[in-house]
């Protein structure tokens, strides 16, 4: 052990200066964390960076930092700080812990230059005196010792010798914690994945690395609801979820904003939404100043004209074409002859912006096929809701690591290694009663005990 400290290497893994710079550097790579937006929301972050920045941010895994390479380093560097410390001080621990235990109390110079006010007389007999502060002391402290020397009786008791541990339960928790974000991140997953409503998938899109993840269920999303304010700003949006195995549904269940669900040991969080193309367009058709038709179709389906031996196709459904907007590709067929235009929602912009686009383009002509006018009245959407999966089977651990870890504090900030002394000699037919105390720690709680104890004492003396 003498060899190891004098390492250099092992000199600087126990300092405690080491340990001071590490938790302060995770404290703020943790304000980072919290600040920066991390995985699937870092997305929307980075759309609004500088480019460079954007690639700054990239290349140091701000986006991503609790599963960075430099924060795993941090924590395996903590855990040796940890290790270390405790290898070093733990026999020192141990050994005052085994001494509280085993050896008599040393009062040999407890009661040298005791204060005036330690000191109070009894009318009672050393032996009435004895047996009456033995009942009080035990009422504190559990390890009561009585010694009688012939010229004088003392009595002993202490507690807290637990404390010597607190520091070490907490080194312990936090290496649990680490260990339990070990396990969530080697075992566990964090994926996302869109379903649009009426929709389902068991594939998600796996975070912080290429590739996807199949999913032993298949969820459903049934509805997606959203709830408005006055302003129109999303108030909140729910997804009402169906998990499904071998086709047969397992479980029902709503996923809110801060309302997860879990299922098969795998969270499911509300992320956001969205809209996606619903396939299909709302055409309207006139002939002259007269409307013919107003139909619902989406890409592949055919419609015929009123009237007229016409027959059409939806060829393609295009929610922005090109940057200018909705736009549908139509095939006509017609003893005329066979035509093909795309029809756009917004073609009188379109027309102000490009004077004489139509005919040097027929493509883009809705007149095409006279004496019928095509227009897009809109192109039907559907929501999707965006759920973030995460499986984490570290989570129990890093709890029991937070638990035993607040017990440490406890132990650390409320508990001490504390002993009442009392020295009763027999003086004028009474009793003299010196009483003082020693504690590893907390002076001012000691004071505190000692001076609650002579208040006791003094109200019950004979």
């Amino acid at each position: 052990m003498d060899k190891l400290k004098k390492n250099s290497i092992w000199s600087f893994f126990s300092s405690i200066r080491l340990a001071i710079i590490l938790l302060i550097v995770i404290t703020i790579v943790s304000i980072l964390g919290t600040v920066i937006p991390q995985g699937e929301a870092a997305r929307e972050f980075a759309g609004h960076l500088a480019p460079g920045w954007a690639f700054v941010f990239h290349k140091l895994q701000l986006f991503n930092i609790y599963r960075s390479v430099w924060f795993t380093i941090l924590m395996i560097l903590l855990s040796l700080n940890l290790v270390i410390c405790s290898w070093n001080r733990f026999p020192t621990s141990w050994r005052l812990f085994r001494k509280a235990l085993s050896s008599p109390p040393d009062w040999s110079h407890a009661f040298e230059n005791l204060p005036p006010h330690r000191v109070l007389f009894s009318k009672r007999k050393t032996t009435e005196e004895s047996v009456r502060l033995e009942n009080l002391l035990k009422k504190k402290y559990r390890r009561v010792q009585l010694k009688d020397t012939g010229r004088a009786t003392y009595l002993s008791g202490c507690k807290g010798v637990f404390s010597y541990f607190g520091v070490y339960i907490i080194h312990l928790s936090v290496l649990i914690i680490i260990g339990g974000v070990i396990i969530g991140v080697l075992l566990g997953f964090d994926a996302y994945v869109e379903i649009v409503e009426g929709g389902s998938s068991n594939t998600v899109q796996l975070r912080g690395k290429d590739g996807f993840k199949k999913l032993d269920f298949t969820v459903c999303c049934d509805r997606f609801s959203l709830d408005f304010y006055d302003n129109g700003t999303p108030k909140s949006y729910r997804s009402d979820l169906t998990f499904l195995k071998n086709n047969q549904v397992v479980y029902r269940g709503p996923v809110l904003v801060n309302h997860p669900v879990t299922f098969d040991g795998i969270r499911f969080y509300q992320a956001n939404y969205g809209t996606m193309p619903g396939g299909e367009a709302v055409i309207t058709v006139r002939k002259g100043n007269e409307e013919v038709s107003v139909f619902r179709a989406g890409a592949g389906a055919e419609f015929k004209l009123p009237g007229d031996d016409v027959t059409g196709k939806i060829l393609r459904v295009e929610e922005n074409l090109m940057g200018i907007g909705p736009a549908v590709k139509i095939s006509i067929r017609s003893a005329e002859g066979d035509f093909q235009f795309w029809i756009f929602q917004y073609i009188e912009a379109i027309r102000e912006k490009n004077p004489g686009l139509l005919e040097k383009a027929p493509l883009f002509n809705p007149g095409l096929f006279e004496p019928y006018l095509f227009s897009l009245s809109r192109i039907e959407s559907r929501y999707y809701t965006g759920l973030q999966v995460n499986r984490d089977p570290g989570i129990p651990v890093v709890a029991a690591g937070s638990f035993s870890l607040i017990l440490g504090f406890m132990i650390v900030f409320f508990c001490s290694h504390r002993q009442m002394w009392i020295k009763l000699e027999s003086e004028g037919g009474g009793t003299r009663i010196s009483i003082t105390g020693k504690s590893n720690k907390d002076p001012v709680g000691l004071q505190r005990e000692l001076s609650y104890f002579m208040g006791k004492v003094t109200r019950e003396k004979g």
